[in-house]
């Protein structure tokens, strides 16, 4: 499932962010990549940091409050966001994120790209899906976000006017498996809109009920 979720960052979140962001120094992004991603990624990165810290604090936790996210991802938890600058000439190959994240020897479920910048302010810079149905690019409006599984080979476009910023960081789900996950999204959403149009009735209980076994059968603590 790819799951493109607005406002997880409102304007003065955005704007404290971006305060944060402006008291780093940007690196070249190669020295984070992997052995097979680096002959592909030609970017820039926020280094590390008193600025990284506290922005990577401010990612998580609007990512954490953000209730659709929370019911689609089930984030146990999150790698250290990292902060990305495309300015003309940039762009990031096809690549696979990592399966396992950090020195934690975290499990990345669910990978997730936080728009900083409006799609105006630049051009090209498309987060592109690749999968055997074709491609799905995505360019969203500042605050927005996409999560999608790490299982998927996926690129950015090459900018070629302005600055493309944005924050990715990668969650190691409760449950597992995409398909599990979506099953249970799906039924949270019915079973809000049930509780909102009748309350607590008894086929809202039975759902309630089928869901929460489910969460018993998949979670994995």
């Amino acid at each position: 499932m790819i799951l493109c979720i607005a406002d997880v960052l409102d304007r003065p979140g955005l704007d404290a962010l971006r305060e944060s962001l402006a008291g780093g120094v940007y690196v070249d992004g190669e020295l984070s990549s992997g052995w097979a991603s680096r002959l592909v990624k030609k970017n820039e990165q926020l280094g590390a940091g008193p600025a990284a810290r506290k922005a990577q604090e401010q990612v998580v936790a609007a990512l954490s409050s953000n209730p659709v996210f929370a019911a689609a991802v089930l984030p146990r938890r999150f790698a250290p966001p990292l902060f990305a600058r495309y300015t003309p000439g940039m762009e990031f190959g096809t690549h696979m994120d990592n399966a396992v994240m950090g020195a934690e020897r975290m499990r990345s479920d669910v990978s997730v790209t936080l728009f900083l910048t409006e799609p105006e302010e630049y051009d090209g810079g498309e987060l592109v899906m690749e999968s055997a149905a074709g491609e799905a690019a995505y360019k969203l409006p500042a605050g927005s976000a996409v999560a999608y599984p790490s299982t998927m080979l996926h690129r950015v476009a090459p900018v070629t006017r302005g600055t493309r910023e944005v924050a990715v960081t990668w969650a190691q789900s409760l449950v597992r498996g995409a398909e599990q996950r979506e099953i249970l999204f799906d039924l949270e959403r019915v079973g809000r809109a049930l509780f909102e149009r009748d309350g607590k009735s008894p086929e809202f209980d039975l759902l309630n009920k089928s869901a929460a076994n489910l969460r018993r059968m998949w979670v994995e603590s």
